[in-house]
């Protein structure tokens, strides 16, 4: 290796060089924003930074370890360690089977009653028409069991895992949103923060009833004031001088359940003091509070643009007189709880849009295949063809993201917050393009009421906005991955300190940045995980994951801490790790698929060579346009025409006959 020939000082020079100054930031946390969009939710959420095993070569495994152990901790994350030029292959190679035989089992018994039970008992356009869900459908839900779908058995539950419980929410997301609303809402959010964080005495107390159904939770976080910002909520909770209770006060906006829900998880700033400092600040409790303990109000349903068949309200508390006990977790520690609950539960969004999906394909196949137009069936047109196809593409990688990660959290993983909110923005942007696809496809038939397709298609619009904006989640993706590349960085500079004591891996570390800039490649391969078939994809893939990395190490050189203002960059930057994701996911599923040899192994190859043929150019274009001057100036550009448009309340440019 050239990089063992060079003088020391010269190596460390190369692998740090620009600016110790502009990453001076304690890991696991971030300078105040200048901007507010994304400010607190970053920092709540961001992971600690941490140090992979993987792409990194060393002079012996023992100095490895030691050198490693010494930067950060490990994370098995596969997202982190893109940002970082490393393939961390445990969470994503094998394709991961989580189910037991016993859970195969159930799963199976579940499949067929729950399937009959909205082919022949629920009513979508009926639910959305009475712009709530029939009684009917209630009553057969809660004897199905679906209301507890999660809860453990001995507490009244059906205690299913997380892939268990995905592939019903797929079914449900396949035949009605609206009835998937309310039943997510609940125990997806409602109640999670009880089962995740509950006390035993909090569970006993709680979730039998929340299991038939008898009560119906929800989950109050959304304000007037604070929707993504909810660090910035204003609802109250003041301890009482006897210690016993809280007395909240407050309001909460557009809560799925709002109207219905007899167990809500409300979070509401608390005065704490600093046993350090004896300074007193407002941080957010989550607290477990009871319609029955007076003082809760909700407002009608609100009128909706799509899944009317929820009930969404406001939720009002005034002088409600909450326990102590009904601490969700610790004082002060609310913020964490409402964002782990968000991130627990965001991968049976996927889940849900994959069955939606599934549904719309083939609605808008039995349409092409059976339309005849200019002496043809409309399949055999080619624009018809494409967009089938890629209905197909995004279906797959929507399922394959969705059971990729409830299997990870089913084994136990704790890293793969990054994993599930790329599949809470992919999955439901995904889901739109299908559906609008499917009308485009069925034309006019498609626009008509009678059709259902419209119905799903305003359905489904809101889930590119709750639980997590997409944009604010773009923002997560790319920060929280910055946060990590970051530390990493940080850590080389602390073990430069010592070069001697690092040599193995500073050495290796000059090495893997001098191949990027030539352009041979770090060494990082794909090869021992993907199925030879596979390989040119997997080619390009790690390819993609290089040139991210270096792009990932520029932008935090050339803008430091300040990183966080480039939202534009932010964007490109999530968007490539989202379609990089993507690729790994579908290359891991279509190589258990050959190799297992799958009656659909050739097809879920083709899906994934086209998926990583055209994903990869998609990379290529966002990240060398980053390098850009024209790209500069196009983002000089746009904001230019926003603050026009600002500052003239509209449109600045006025009609062209000037009448």
């Amino acid at each position: 290796m050239h990089a063992l020939r060079l003088p020391a000082p010269a190596c460390w020079r190369l692998l740090l060089r620009p600016a110790p100054r502009s990453l001076g930031v304690p890991a696991g946390q971030l300078p105040p924003l200048q901007q507010p969009l994304g400010r607190r939710l970053y920092a709540a959420q961001a992971a600690e930074a941490v140090l992979d095993k993987s792409g990194t070569r060393v002079a012996s495994p023992s100095q490895a370890a030691t050198e490693r152990k010494s930067l950060a901790a490990e994370s098995k994350s596969f997202a982190v360690g893109m940002f970082k030029g490393q393939i961390i292959t445990e969470q994503v190679f094998p394709y991961p089977s989580a189910l037991s035989e016993e859970q195969t089992q159930t799963l199976q018994e579940l499949v067929g009653p729950v399937s009959r039970f909205f082919e022949e008992v629920n009513d979508p356009a009926k639910n959305d028409e009475l712009e709530k869900v029939e009684e009917r459908t209630m009553q057969g839900l809660k004897e199905l069991g679906a209301f507890g779908l999660q809860i453990p058995v001995h507490l009244g539950g059906l205690g299913l895992s997380n892939t268990q419980y995905a592939r019903l929410v797929e079914i449900v997301g396949m035949h009605d949103l609206g009835v998937g609303i309310t039943l997510g809402a609940h125990q997806s959010i409602g109640f999670k923060g009880i089962l995740l964080y509950g006390t035993p005495e909090q569970k006993k107390k709680y979730l039998p009833k929340l299991a038939t159904g008898e009560t119906i939770a929800a989950y109050c976080l959304t304000e007037p004031t604070s929707g993504s910002d909810a660090a910035s909520i204003r609802t109250t909770a003041e301890l009482s001088p006897c210690g016993t209770y809280y007395t909240l006060n407050g309001g909460k906006l557009w809560i799925s359940n709002g109207g219905l829900a007899e167990i809500f998880t409300v979070f509401a700033k608390t005065p704490l003091k600093d046993e350090a400092t004896g300074e007193v600040k407002d941080k957010i409790t989550a607290f477990i509070v009871e319609r029955s303990f007076g003082g809760v109000t909700s407002g009608p349903p609100e009128k909706k643009m799509g899944i009317k068949a929820s009930n969404t309200a406001e939720v009002h508390f005034d002088a409600v007189r909450v326990p102590v006990e009904n601490i969700l977790g610790a004082p002060g520690a609310g913020f964490k709880v409402a964002m782990n609950i968000l991130n627990n539960g965001r991968f049976g969004m996927a889940a849900a849009m994959a069955g939606t999906m599934r549904g719309i394909i083939n609605k808008a196949v039995a349409h092409a295949a059976n339309r005849t137009q200019f002496g043809d069936k409309i399949c055999t047109f080619g624009d018809i063809q494409q967009k089938l196809a890629r209905m197909a593409l995004l279906h797959y990688v929507t399922e394959s993201m969705a059971y990729m990660i409830s299997a990870n959290m089913d084994q136990g993983a704790s890293d793969f917050q990054i994993e599930a909110a790329i599949s809470k923005i992919f999955g439901s942007e995904a889901a739109w393009t299908v559906t609008d696809d499917c009308i485009q496809i069925m034309g006019g038939m498609g626009f008509m009421k009678d059709a259902g397709v419209e119905r799903v298609l305003r359905d489904l619009r809101i889930f590119r906005i709750f639980e997590g904006t997409n944009d604010i989640l773009r923002l997560f993706v790319a920060l929280n991955g910055f946060q990590n590349a970051g530390s990493q960085l940080r850590g080389l500079q602390q073990a430069a300190k010592n070069p001697l004591g690092n040599a193995g891996l500073l050495v290796s570390e000059v090495g893997k940045r001098m191949r990027r800039r030539a352009g041979l490649g770090t060494g990082i391969s794909l090869n021992a995980v993907v199925h030879p078939s596979l390989s040119s994809s997997a080619e390009r893939t790690v390819w993609a994951i290089d040139l991210f990395a270096g792009t990932v190490e520029e932008q935090l050189l050339k803008h430091g801490k300040k990183i966080i203002d480039e939202q534009f960059v932010l964007k490109r930057i999530a968007d490539s790790t989202i379609d990089l994701y993507a690729m790994v996911v579908v290359l891991s599923r279509a190589s258990r698929s050959l190799e297992q040899g799958h009656p659909t192994a050739q097809h879920e190859k083709v899906l994934c060579d086209t998926w990583c043929a055209e994903a990869s150019d998609r990379v290529i274009q966002n990240l060398t346009s980053l390098r850009a001057d024209s790209t500069r100036q196009l983002f000089k550009n746009l904001r230019s025409i926003s603050k026009a448009v600002v500052e003239s309340e509209g449109v600045v440019s006025p009609n062209p006959l000037g009448i």
